[in-house]
């Protein structure tokens, strides 16, 4: 493009020089009354008296500018800076500049930066000046010719490479939209077989306990009757929870949960729900370790949603203990002027950088091949960190293959109840 403007801008000098040119040869003549007498008088006077005279004795400097001037308007250059000379030679053919502009010499000589053009200007074929005239050449110069052609195609340039960003930045976000699409199918895939599985366990052990209920035998048994509806009743509440973690996590996602905020003590909310997890741990000979050693542990927050968060990171901690190996969980919290701290770490299964990365993600859940012998959605954490945002908080999961995992949470405090804490 640039080459391209560069030409036509140089034919249309070209043309202007031309214009000019023939323009001013036809004074080029030996009639008139010069301007000004040849400076001095040779040997051969009468010869001298008879040459016609030249165009520089003929126009003034601002004549022959007001006539290029011109010229360029008529191309539709007319903001093209220039600068021209008006160059005389005699018959020794030694040349002296007859007329110029102000700047002529200047840019003359910078033959790097700055391009000229010449015409040599002919006295009209056939008059009596034809073979008597002095030979005389217009020097027209453009200043900066290169910076010129560049203003001109600027636009167009910026125009150009403005498409080329609009068509890179399209493609770009087209492939990027078919990751995320390959991305959210992949998790869809992932959440229907984990809620299928889910789903299928109680629903085949309620088909199992009715079955049982219909036989004659437990008819007539209390004891039974009793322990196959309390089955029953288990696996129903089982498939309840399921279906509310996902409520929650759908209205968390429209962000239409509303959040009942109260002050709060948040060293009773894990001393409650420890109490409640005590027997699940017993059960595989694990233990907790509490060191609630906080200053001031009250916040505006919302009671139930605390509590689910507390027991979320707890239930993973049992979930993803090793096999044959008790489980243990320890709970530390600490305080400063204006955070509340919580950590939750376990001795379990741990995770690598990866899935440390994503861990927060809806829906995702840590590979384990085709066993599935832990059980969810892989929402528990994701409605973990909509909660601890949702109150202000910030959470961050630090955590090592094979040794274990530490969740550590800061809420803000309630206003005013950590000033006094040095």
């Amino acid at each position: 493009m640039l080459l391209l403007r560069e030409d036509q801008v140089k034919q249309k000098i070209i043309d202007v020089t031309k214009i000019v040119g023939d323009e001013l040869s036809q004074y080029k003549s030996t009639s008139g009354t010069p301007n000004k007498l040849l400076p001095g008088f040779s040997d051969d006077f009468s010869f001298e008296l008879s040459k016609p005279y030249s165009v520089g004795q003929r126009l003034t400097t601002q004549e022959i500018y007001e006539k290029i001037k011109l010229a360029f308007a008529s191309q539709n250059m007319d903001k093209v800076p220039f600068e021209f000379g008006l160059t005389t030679f005699t018959r020794g053919n030694i040349g002296y500049m007859e007329r110029q502009s102000n700047n002529f010499a200047e840019v003359y000589d910078d033959t790097v930066h700055h391009k000229s053009f010449t015409y040599v200007l002919q006295p009209p074929s056939g008059t009596a000046a034809e073979n008597l005239a002095y030979d005389e050449a217009l020097i027209i110069v453009v200043p900066e010719m290169v910076q010129l052609v560049t203003k001109t195609v600027l636009p167009k340039m910026v125009l150009a490479i403005l498409l080329v960003i609009i068509v890179v930045a399209a493609f770009a976000l087209t492939i990027i939209t078919m990751l995320r699409q390959k991305k959210m199918s992949e998790i869809k895939n992932d959440f229907i077989n984990n809620m299928t599985h889910e789903f299928k366990t109680p629903i085949a052990t309620i088909s199992l306990a009715v079955d049982a209920l219909r036989n004659e035998k437990v008819m007539h048994d209390p004891k039974k009757m009793g322990y196959f509806s309390e089955i029953i009743k288990e696996e129903n509440q089982r498939m309840n929870r399921q279906v509310e973690t996902i409520l929650k996590s759908a209205l968390m996602d429209r962000q239409e949960i509303q959040l009942n905020l109260k002050p709060l003590h948040v060293h009773q909310i894990i001393q409650d729900v420890a109490d409640n997890f005590m027997l699940r741990l017993q059960e595989k000979q694990g233990a907790l370790e509490l060191h609630l050693n906080a200053t001031h542990d009250l916040i505006d927050a919302d009671e139930v949603h605390i509590s689910n968060l507390v027991n979320n990171l707890m239930d993973n901690a049992v979930k993803y203990s090793k096999e044959n190996v008790p489980p243990k969980i320890c709970i530390t919290t600490s305080s400063n002027t204006k955070k509340f701290i919580l950590r939750i770490e376990d001795n379990g299964i741990g995770m690598n950088r990866e899935t440390v990365k994503r861990i927060f993600e809806k829906f995702y859940r840590a590979h384990t091949g085709n066993m599935h012998n832990v059980k969810g959605f892989g929402l528990g954490l994701s409605y973990v960190e909509d909660i601890v945002e949702a109150h202000n908080g910030t959470i961050k999961a630090d955590s090592t293959l094979g040794k274990g995992s530490c969740f550590t949470i800061e809420m803000p405090l309630k206003k005013g109840s950590g000033e006094n804490i040095v």
